[in-house]
């Protein structure tokens, strides 16, 4: 099956009731995010297994999740504290990547890092954040690619690289146009009083800082 079209507003409001449909029936899905692209799947334990199988990933590895605002995330369990709440106040939605406690019975402990957080980001995205807001509940992330590789930077190489999934119609690819070469999200670790920064990716610990002061990592 080729790309499904995601750019224009008329190709995405036709194009979210299938992709929910698709994902609430277990299926995987590559999609552009304001990053890069990526696979995602529900947040059940038997899809985000059959994610980590399809990518070829440790299922011991987590990924983190997409939320289309923050009450989403609140509604799973997940816990801000001040620097969390701090944070993502100043910058999202946006490529800041929060760890979080809390989620306990409500997400599939397969999430978990660690440290015991689940990373989650709102995403900025308008088109994947209303696809997020059809499907009710977050969507797993994890970059689009063959570990080992760097990710897809269009939807034809990564149905290419995904060929056998796409074939099988487990995998939906959404064709958001070619990204280029973006850096990833900055992750943040809250999960202890004190922020600490896993990943400097697209906002640099100085534009942290100079947003939030001493909350910042």
């Amino acid at each position: 099956m080729k790309p499904l079209a995601f750019q224009t507003p008329a190709e995405v409001a036709a194009t979210i009731p299938r992709v929910v449909a698709h994902l609430q029936s277990g299926g995987l899905l590559a999609y552009p995010t304001e990053t890069v692209y990526g696979l995602g799947s529900r947040v059940v334990q038997a899809d985000v297994a059959a994610l980590a199988a399809m990518k070829g990933r440790s299922a011991s590895k987590p990924f983190l999740l997409l939320i289309s605002d923050r009450g989403m995330a609140e509604a799973h369990g997940l816990a801000f504290n001040a620097s969390a709440d701090a944070l993502a106040r100043a910058f999202w939605p946006g490529p800041l990547t929060l760890v979080l406690p809390g989620g306990s019975g409500r997400l599939p402990d397969m999430l978990r890092g660690p440290d015991g957080g689940i990373a989650v980001r709102w995403t900025s995205h308008q088109a994947i954040a209303a696809l997020v807001a059809a499907l009710g509940s977050p969507l797993t992330s994890t970059s689009a690619n063959i570990p080992g590789q760097p990710p897809g930077p269009g939807a034809d190489a990564i149905a290419r690289d995904f060929a056998p999934a796409v074939a099988a119609g487990q995998l939906l690819v959404l064709d958001g146009g070619v990204l280029g070469n973006r850096p990833p999200s900055t992750v943040v670790d809250c999960t202890r009083p004190r922020a600490q920064i896993v990943r400097e990716g697209t906002l640099s610990v100085h534009e942290l800082r100079r947003a939030v002061g001493r909350l910042a990592p």
